[in-house]
């Protein structure tokens, strides 16, 4: 349950940063202004970052998941 919690989460705070890096984008594709590149690239960076923190959380979640059954 904490699991899909925190998938949702996750999955929110994403899709927010995407909008937010798609909108500074198409601001720096229409007025050619140097500042909205590198807000995108820096949400681009977020993006990243959030999605290496879910793969790692799932991954070593499993890892103790398993080592903590197994031992049963």
């Amino acid at each position: 349950m904490l699991v899909t919690v925190l998938r949702w989460i996750a999955a929110g705070i994403g899709i927010l940063l995407l909008l937010g890096a798609a909108f500074s984008f198409g601001l720096f594709i229409a007025f050619d202004a140097e500042v909205w590149r590198s807000r995108a690239s820096r949400l681009a960076a977020w993006i990243r970052l959030l999605a290496l923190t879910w793969f790692n959380v799932e991954v070593w979640g499993r890892v103790a998941w398993t080592i903590t059954h197994w031992m049963k």
